[in-house]
C-alpha cells in the first residue's frame, strides 16, 4: 500500500504534495460472550471508548448468537462497541452492520450443501441427550445442548453423513453447521472479499467454537477465562497473546501489545485544548514560548523529563474521523497527520455545535463572568449547560480510558470542573488535581452561579487544587468549608522561560532602536472585557483632556487578537472598543500623529518582542487576571536588552502579588486612578525607569516552567 503518485500542475516547476499514504488495515475479530462482553465494566468502557477514537480499527463480531440476539445486545448494552461486520450463527451468517442486512453472496458459499433444519433434526432425533435449543433463533445451523459423554462417534458420523460439520464448546453446546461454515471460514471469506491481509487481523476468543479463528494465521488473543481446551489446542507462538486477564481487558492488552492503541499513562493532563492547533491543513504551534500550552508541552516531553504522560484534549471537528492520538498511532481515515510533538496526545472529537454551546455558551457566558468577579454578566442557558455536562462527561470517559491504575490526573481550569465528580467515584485509585490559571472568585460570587451546588460537589472530589495567588486559594478553601474531606491546596505562581525571552530579546534588540517620536504605551492582550480594553481608551482620552502636553507625544498601541468567533460577550466588547477608538482618533488625530494604534490580530512572537523593546510603558489594566505573563515578558525583554521602561500593573492581576512592590499599581475600577497612574509612568525620568526595570527584574524569581510543572505533579497526592 504505497502513496498516491505525484501530480504536477502544468505551470508549476515542482510537484504538488502527495496524498498521505493509506493507513495500515487493523481488524479486530472478536467473540461476544466471555470475550467482548466479559471482564469488568472499567475495561469494557475503556475498550469501547478507544475503539470509538480509532476508526482505523474495524470491529467484526464473530459469535454463535443470531442476528436477532446481537441486535438486542447492541440496543441494550451501552458498553458494546459498534461493529462494522457481524459473523453470526457460528459462522453461517454474515451481516453488514451498516444496515444489518445479510451478505447473501458470502452466505451462499458458506451454506453450500446445507440440507436444511428439518432434515438435520429428523436425522439426529434418535440420539439420547441431544436437546434442541428451541428458544434460540437459528439460521443455517442447528444448535443443541449436549453433555460431554453424549458426544459419541456415532453422532459425529451421523453429522458427517448429512454432509455437515459440527462444533462443541463449554461442555454443553453442540452446533451442526454447513460443511463450509464456521467462524474462521466466514472471516476468511470476508477478508478475501474486502482485501484484508490476514496478518492485519487480531482474533479474540474464549471457547472451542472460536478455535477456527486461531487457524487463520492472524494475531490472536486467548482470554484468561477461556476454556482450558482452547488454550491447549491453539499452538503456542508469537502470534497468540495469552494474558492472565478476562474479557475486554485481555483484548486491550493484545491491542497494546500490537501497538494499535497506547498503554494507559501514569500522568494524564486534562485541558480543553491541545497544545497545538489544527488549521488550514496543518498543525500550528503557540506563538509565545510562555503560557500553559508551551509550558506543559516542553515540561512533559518524555525526551527531557522521562514522564509517562498523555495530554487529553478536545478536537473540534464535524468529520467522523480524527487526527491520530500520537505519532505512532494508526492513521486510517484520519483528517490530518500526526502532530509534531513528542508528547502523546489523546484527542477527543467534539462536534462544532456542541463545542459552541459548551465553550462559547456555558464557559464564557455562564462561568467566566463569575471567575472575573462580574456576576451581573452571568447568562445561563439550560441547553448550554446540558452540553457543558455532556463534554465534561466525555472528558471523564476519555481520561478514564487513558489513566493507568493509580495515575495522576492533572486538570486545568474551570472548563473541566465537573470531571472530578464524574471520574473519582468510578476511579478512586487515581489522584486528581486541578490548577486554575484564572482567578478564583469569592464564595459569595461563586454561589451566584446557577449550578453552584453541582460544581461545588464535583470540586469536593479533588485531591488537590492549585492557584497563582494565596487570595485565590483562600477563596477556594472557604467555598469548600464543611465538605467531609476537602482537597489540599497549593500556591504556585507560573513564571516565564527567562532564557527563551533573553534569546529573543538578544536577536531582536540589535534590529530595533527606539525612535524619538514621543512615548509608546503598549498593551498585548486577547480581546476580553476582563482585560478592560475600553477602560484604557477612556483613560487615555481623559489624560489628553487633562494634560494637553501629551497631545502629539503619546501613542497607545493595543495588540488585541480576537477570540474565536461566536462568543457574544466578546463581540459586544469588540464593538464598543472599536467605537471608542474611532471616537478618540477622530477627535485628536493629525497628519503626523494618531493617539491609538489598534492591532486586532495575532503577531508572530518575534514581532511581539519588537514591540516590547520599543515600548516606554507597558499597561495592564485587568479587572481580574490569573497571573498575566505578558508583564513578565516585557520586564525580561527590557532587562536582557539593557533598556528602561515602566510597568503599570492592575492590582487585580495575579502578577501584582509578586511584582507589586516594584510595579506601578493601578485600580481598573477607578477611572481617575487609571489616568493618574498612566501620567505618573509617562513622567518618570530615565534614571527612575532604569531602576524601576531593575527592581522588577529582580522580582522574576518564579520557577521555570519545567520546575513549576514538576513541583505541582509532586504536590498532587499519590504522585
Amino acid at each position: 500500500m504505497g502513496t498516491a503518485p505525484y501530480v504536477t500542475h502544468r505551470r508549476a516547476e515542482r510537484p504538488a504534495a502527495p496524498h498521505p499514504p493509506p493507513s495500515p488495515v487493523r481488524v479486530l475479530v472478536t467473540d461476544l460472550d466471555g470475550t467482548l462482553l466479559g471482564g469488568d465494566d472499567r475495561a469494557r468502557r475503556r475498550l469501547r471508548h478507544l475503539l470509538d477514537l480509532h476508526p482505523c480499527i474495524t470491529v467484526v463480531f464473530a459469535t454463535g448468537r443470531s442476528l436477532h440476539s446481537v441486535r438486542s445486545i447492541l440496543q441494550s448494552d451501552p458498553l458494546v462497541p459498534a461493529p462494522r461486520w457481524i459473523v453470526a450463527d457460528v459462522g453461517a451468517s454474515v451481516i453488514d452492520a451498516a444496515d444489518l442486512g445479510h451478505v447473501y453472496a458470502l452466505e451462499a458459499r458458506l451454506r453450500a450443501g446445507w440440507p436444511g433444519t428439518d432434515r438435520v433434526r429428523s436425522a439426529l432425533e434418535g440420539f439420547a441427550g441431544l436437546v434442541h435449543q428451541d428458544g434460540v433463533v437459528q439460521e443455517g445451523r442447528c444448535s443443541y445442548y449436549l453433555a460431554p459423554e453424549r458426544l459419541t462417534p456415532a453422532l459425529k458420523a451421523a453429522v458427517a453423513g448429512l454432509g455437515c460439520s459440527w462444533t462443541y464448546s463449554a461442555d454443553r453446546y453442540f452446533d451442526v453447521l454447513p460443511l463450509n461454515a464456521g467462524k474462521g471460514a466466514a472471516v476468511r471469506e470476508l477478508a478475501r472479499t474486502l482485501d484484508w491481509p490476514l496478518s492485519a487481523l487480531l482474533v479474540a476468543g474464549d471457547s472451542l467454537n472460536d478455535l477456527s479463528l486461531f487457524d487463520l494465521g492472524a494475531h490472536g488473543v486467548i482470554m484468561g477465562n477461556a476454556e482450558p481446551s482452547l488454550a491447549t489446542r491453539v499452538p503456542v507462538g508469537n502470534r497468540v497473546h495469552r494474558p492472565a486477564l478476562d474479557g475486554a481487558a485481555a483484548i486491550l492488552s493484545a491491542m497494546e501489545h500490537l501497538g494499535w492503541i497506547s498503554r494507559p499513562s501514569r500522568v494524564v493532563v486534562g485541558y480543553h485544548r491541545p497544545p497545538l492547533q489544527w488549521s488550514d491543513g496543518r498543525w500550528r504551534t503557540p506563538a509565545s514560548p510562555n503560557g500553559i500550552l508551551p509550558t506543559l508541552t516542553s515540561a512533559l516531553d518524555p525526551r527531557s523529563c522521562g514522564q509517562d504522560a498523555v495530554w487529553a484534549a478536545a478536537l473540534v471537528t464535524d468529520q467522523d474521523t480524527t487526527p491520530p492520538p500520537s505519532p505512532n498511532a494508526p492513521r486510517a481515515r484520519c483528517i490530518c497527520p500526526a502532530p509534531p510533538t513528542a508528547l502523546s496526545l489523546a484527542l477527543l472529537p467534539v462536534k462544532s455545535d456542541i463545542w459552541a454551546s459548551y465553550f462559547h455558551g456555558a464557559c464564557k457566558e455562564t462561568l467566566w463572568p463569575a471567575m472575573v468577579s462580574k456576576p451581573q454578566l452571568i447568562r445561563h442557558d439550560a441547553r448550554h449547560w446540558a452540553d457543558f455536562e455532556k463534554v465534561n462527561a466525555a472528558f471523564a470517559d476519555h481520561i478514564d480510558a487513558h489513566a493507568a491504575h493509580g495515575a495522576t490526573v492533572w486538570l486545568h481550569d474551570y472548563n473541566l470542573w465537573l470531571v472530578p465528580g464524574l471520574l473519582k467515584p468510578r476511579r478512586p485509585d487515581v489522584n486528581i488535581g486541578i490548577f486554575h490559571h484564572t482567578p478564583f472568585p469569592t464564595p459569595d460570587t461563586f454561589r451566584r452561579l446557577p449550578a453552584a451546588d453541582q460544581l461545588r460537589t464535583s470540586l469536593a472530589h479533588l485531591d488537590w487544587a492549585g492557584f497563582h495567588t494565596a487570595a485565590y486559594a483562600d477563596n477556594f478553601e472557604r467555598l469548600l468549608e464543611g465538605t467531609p474531606c476537602p482537597p489540599r491546596t497549593g500556591v504556585h505562581p507560573l513564571g516565564i522561560d527567562l532564557r527563551a525571552m533573553e534569546a529573543h530579546a538578544g536577536t531582536r534588540s540589535a534590529r530595533r532602536r527606539r525612535r524619538n517620536r514621543g512615548q509608546l504605551v503598549l498593551s498585548v492582550e486577547r480581546l476580553d472585557y476582563a482585560k478592560a480594553p475600553v477602560h484604557k481608551i477612556r483613560a487615555l482620552a481623559a489624560l489628553l483632556d487633562q494634560a494637553p502636553e501629551f497631545q502629539g507625544h503619546v501613542r497607545f498601541r493595543l495588540i488585541c487578537p480576537p477570540p474565536e468567533p461566536g462568543i457574544r460577550a466578546y463581540e459586544t466588547t469588540r464593538t464598543e472598543l472599536e467605537r471608542t477608538i474611532n471616537d478618540l482618533n477622530s477627535r485628536w488625530s493629525s497628519p503626523a500623529w494618531q493617539p491609538v494604534d489598534y492591532v486586532p490580530r495575532s503577531l508572530a512572537f518575534p514581532h511581539i518582542v519588537d514591540n516590547y523593546l520599543a515600548a516606554d510603558v507597558f499597561w495592564v489594566t485587568s479587572l481580574a487576571d490569573g497571573m498575566n505573563l505578558t508583564a513578565q515578558e516585557y520586564i525580561a525583554c527590557l532587562a536582557a536588552a539593557g533598556r528602561s521602561g515602566v510597568l503599570v500593573l492592575s492590582r487585580r492581576a495575579g502578577a501584582a502579588e509578586h511584582l507589586g512592590r516594584a510595579a506601578l499599581l493601578t485600580d481598573p475600577d477607578s477611572p481617575q486612578n487609571l489616568v493618574d497612574t498612566l501620567r505618573q509612568a509617562l513622567t518618570m525620568s530615565p534614571e527612575q525607569r532604569r531602576l524601576h526595570i531593575a527592581r522588577l527584574a529582580a522580582c522574576l524569581t518564579t520557577p521555570t516552567p519545567a520546575d513549576w510543572t514538576h513541583t505541582i505533579l509532586k504536590a498532587i497526592p499519590g504522585f
